[in-house]
């Protein structure tokens, strides 16, 4: 059996994470606090399998594979992440409705 890889959210990351949160947070706390909860369980869980989730259509623009794991039920979430260095890195998260990520 595998040990599960460190999962690491980056600033940027950590960045969107909080914009996000903060965006629901001014609209309905306890949905805010549900999805943050939700999200975060979602991200750590990537270093058990991160194989597990497909390479993002948007991972052609890109000089490495960027894999997109999503989270959610109407408007799914879109969680980037790469596995570099022994670790699962979270690199953006967006919101489904927004367009594809650019370099």
């Amino acid at each position: 059996m595998n040990d599960a890889l460190p999962v690491i959210i980056t600033p940027n990351a950590a960045d969107d994470l909080t914009a996000s949160w903060t965006w629901l947070q001014d609209r309905n706390p306890k949905a805010a606090e549900d999805w943050l909860a939700g999200i975060r369980e979602t991200i750590f869980a990537l270093g058990a399998m991160p194989q597990a989730h497909p390479l993002a259509p948007e991972a052609r623009e890109f000089d490495q594979p960027i894999r997109r794991a999503l989270y959610g039920k109407a408007t799914r979430w879109r969680i980037y992440y790469a596995v570099m260095d022994g670790a699962v890195q979270v690199l953006h998260v967006r919101h489904g409705r927004r367009g594809d990520w650019q370099p």
